[in-house]
Parts: structure tokens; C-alpha cells; sequence
């Protein structure tokens, strides 16, 4: 008799923005033991949900896409059988979910895995979000240097540290780059060109924001024969993972900008094939850039500060200012840096760097007798003044299970719910793009 072909292992992914999405869809490709996964997407709702534009940026695709609160999401997991359920949220919304799976799952023999982890750099609330996501089966860190501190928080609490799980960042990739175009080149081919990769919310404040995008103006003033594109992550009304207050679409209608700079969209990876020069604050586009070897700039305008999320970048040999850009310079990364961010493009690492991952899965669900209950390290014992109040947020009480008056999670908003629904978001974003600057202005005088 013919082998019979092994069933490809099903995946849920649960996720609260379009980064995390895109991070979550991707590393459910990367960990799925035994080949391509059958991959279930589930969209939280809240201020957040990604928007069909943001999904098609994206790029990202699923066997099946659906919005759901976290009630409906619960539901859905008792209802439908999974070999690895991913929690690409927010440290709360992990929380949330472990207590509500947890549950859930109670007395069943068998029970899915459990992943969790983080999009990009973890340069703030390290220990609040690693202890949020603990509970999880296996929590990724995406360079030696993460797992190293992970470990060090869990352990240095009593907490169980052997979940944490060295990978990388899932959406590496892409053609080495191989140098600036020769001279000439704009006349015949594409000019030498220069990204500014914007983030929501770093730098937050109109002064700071103002400033970068001034320098931006005046480096291709100062430059006419190059591209310099502004690359924004969102268009005005939409959110992703972070708020953006101040969205450089409109700063930029008092800037004059030259004709050799334009503002543009689209997915990061099309974006680097074109990239000579990648400058940012801290976004995580640079390890992007610096896996193909794109030259990459980190900013030091604004200071190097935990609040920006540059510190990270000491020792790379990316800081640098817009001045010296301005004269050049073109930064050299440090190449010891570049290993231990798990961003090492040509030595064959970044193949690899999912095989741990995928064995201890293959491992946890051959595990005789199924997986042990889920047990996050906050409880009602450990933290009875902080717990209840993350369980609130998404509808659930102490006991992990739904509270009384939890959105529905067997049936669909209606036409009116939705309309509703769908004015309360335009209202908190116009909250956040207009009203709430316009308070703080106020403030101030």
C-alpha cells in the first residue's frame, strides 16, 4: 500500500494590528512542523483591526480571515481542533488569552500549542511584557540577545524561563544588496535613493516630528539628483500597532517639499529593493535593511534615549546624525552586532534559525497524554491587584471565563451594530489625531 501523506498541522492566529498580523502569519509558516500549515486567521476587534488596505499591504495570506472579539475567539477553540494556536497581541491580550484558554481547555486530553512573542525590537516594558506572555508554551525571542534577557527576567522572579524560545524576526528576506547605482545611472536607470522609514509613534511630539521631516526636505534639497522617500506605515484614519497623533501626510502640507521627494506606501520588503540608504529612529525596518546589507542610519538627532528605542542600537555602528549624512556618510554596521540580532544575511544562520522551534512543537504535541494545563505566572495569588483588571478589558472575569453582558460570540454584528461600530473607531481616531493635540496645545499655552 502507498504511504499515506502526512496531514499538514492546522494553525490559529489571533492578532490585534496589521504588524502583528503580518508577524504572526509568518512565523506560523516558519514553526509548523511537517510543511505548510492549513492557517486560520482571527482579527481582534478593537481600535486597531487592520483595515482590507493594511491586509493587502500586507501581503500575507490565510485559508480563512475572520474578526472576532475575544469571547468568539475562546468559542472558536473549543469548537474547531488545532495543533498551535499563536498570540500575535499585546502583552494584555495575551494575558487575557492564556486565562481565558486555560478555561477553556479544562479536561481535555488534548490541547493545541501555545505561541507567543514580539514583532520587532523589545526596547520598553521588558519585564511588564514578558511577564504578560508568560503562561505561553513556547514565547520567541528573535535574536541570542533577547533570549538571553528573557530568560534573565523569568528567572529572576521564580518563574519557569524554559518556554523562551531563540528564532528571528519571520520577515527577513530578500536580494542582498549590491551597491549604489554607478554614475549616471539616474539618467538611464534609477537614481541613488534615500528611505526614511516613519513609525506612529516615534518621536510622538510635533516639535520632534516637525524637525525630522524638515531634515528629510533639506537633505534632498541638498541633494536633488537623489530619491528620497518618505515611507509612511499607515494612511490618516487608520491605526496600526501604535497610535500616530500626528501623521506626516499632514505636516508635510507646510513643508514645500522638492520634486525628488514623495511620500509613499506599500510593503517594506518592495520598498528595500530600492533602498541605497535606509535612515529611521528605531524602527524595525533597519534589522530589515541590515539583513540584505542595505547601508543603515539610526538616528542620533533626537538623542539616543530608551524612549525612542535608538539605545538599542549602541553598538551597531548605525547611529549617526542627519548632518553627516547630509555630507555622506554611509554608516558600517558592526558585524558581531548584526550576529547577536539574528539579522547575519550570508552565513546560512537565518535559514536555520526556525529548526528549534519547530522541533520542540513536533515535540510538545507527540508528548504522551497531552500538554499540562496552561499556568501563567500572574494568577489571583501572584497579582490580585492587577490581573482582574487586564481580564476586564477583553470581557473575562477573574476565573478566565466570559462575564456576564460579553459580546456575543456565536453570531455576527448586524448592519446596525456594525454602523455603529464603525462610527465609535472614526470618533476615537478623530480623538487621537485631532482633539487630543488640540488639548495638549491648549495646555501648554
Amino acid at each position: 500500500m502507498p504511504a499515506s501523506t502526512p496531514k499538514p498541522p492546522r494553525i490559529a492566529v489571533l492578532a490585534d494590528s496589521d504588524t502583528r498580523w503580518k508577524w504572526g502569519a509568518l512565523t506560523a509558516g516558519r514553526i509548523a512542523p511537517g510543511g505548510a500549515p492549513v492557517l486560520d486567521g482571527f482579527l481582534l476587534r478593537g481600535r486597531a483591526t487592520p483595515t482590507p488596505r493594511q491586509l493587502a499591504e500586507v501581503g500575507v495570506h490565510a485559508d480563512s480571515l475572520r474578526e472576532v472579539t475575544a469571547t468568539a475567539f475562546l468559542r472558536a477553540m473549543t469548537e474547531e481542533e488545532y495543533d498551535v494556536v499563536v498570540l500575535a497581541l499585546v502583552g494584555g491580550g495575551v494575558q487575557a488569552l492564556l486565562h481565558g484558554l486555560g478555561r477553556a481547555w479544562e479536561g481535555r486530553s488534548r490541547r493545541p500549542v501555545v505561541v507567543t512573542g514580539y514583532v520587532g525590537v523589545v526596547y520598553e516594558k521588558l519585564a511588564d511584557g514578558l511577564l504578560l506572555r508568560h503562561g505561553a508554551d513556547l514565547v520567541l525571542a528573535n535574536s541570542r540577545q533577547d533570549a538571553e534577557r528573557f530568560r534573565a527576567v523569568y528567572e529572576g522572579v521564580g518563574a519557569d524561563a524554559s518556554a523562551v524560545t531563540e528564532v528571528a524576526l519571520p520577515f527577513l528576506g530578500g536580494a542582498p544588496y549590491t551597491g549604489p547605482p554607478g554614475p549616471g545611472a539616474e539618467e538611464g536607470g534609477r537614481p541613488f535613493t534615500v528611505v526614511f522609514a516613519a513609525q506612529p509613534s516615534v518621536p510622538a511630539g510635533r516639535r520632534e516630528r516637525t524637525y525630522l521631516l524638515d531634515r528629510l526636505v533639506r537633505h534632498a534639497r541638498l541633494h536633488p539628483e537623489r530619491e528620497v522617500l518618505l515611507k509612511l506605515r499607515s494612511r490618516p484614519g487608520e491605526h496600526t500597532t501604535h497610535l500616530e497623533e500626528l501623521p506626516y501626510q499632514k505636516l508635510v502640507r507646510r513643508a514645500d517639499p522638492p520634486p525628488n521627494l514623495r511620500l509613499i506606501h506599500g510593503h517594506m520588503g518592495e520598498v528595500l529593493n530600492r533602498t541605497d540608504l535606509l535612515v529611521t529612529v528605531s524602527s524595525t525596518a533597519a534589522l530589515e535593511a541590515l539583513h540584505r546589507r542595505i547601508p543603515t542610519a539610526v538616528l542620533t538627532d533626537l538623542g539616543v534615549r530608551e524612549t525612542l528605542g535608538n539605545h538599542h542600537f549602541t553598538g551597531s555602528g548605525c547611529l549617526t546624525s542627519w548632518d553627516r549624512l547630509d555630507a555622506g556618510h554611509r554608516p558600517e554596521p558592526e558585524e558581531d552586532w548584526v550576529v547577536r540580532q539574528g539579522v547575519a544575511a550570508g552565513e546560512g544562520s537565518y535559514d536555520t534559525a526556525f529548526d528549534g522551534a519547530r522541533t520542540r512543537i513536533a515535540g510538545l504535541l507527540a508528548r504522551p497524554g497531552g500538554l499540562p494545563p496552561l499556568t501563567p505566572y500572574y494568577t489571583l495569588a501572584t497579582a490580585p491587584g492587577y490581573l482582574p483588571d487586564i481580564l476586564a478589558r477583553h470581557h473575562l472575569g477573574p476565573d478566565g471565563l466570559p462575564l456576564p453582558g460579553a459580546p456575543a460570540a456565536d453570531r455576527e454584528p448586524g448592519p446596525v451594530r456594525e454602523i455603529v461600530r464603525r462610527a465609535a473607531r472614526g470618533a476615537y481616531r478623530h480623538g487621537v489625531q485631532r482633539v487630543a493635540p488640540a488639548i495638549r496645545r491648549m495646555g501648554e499655552l
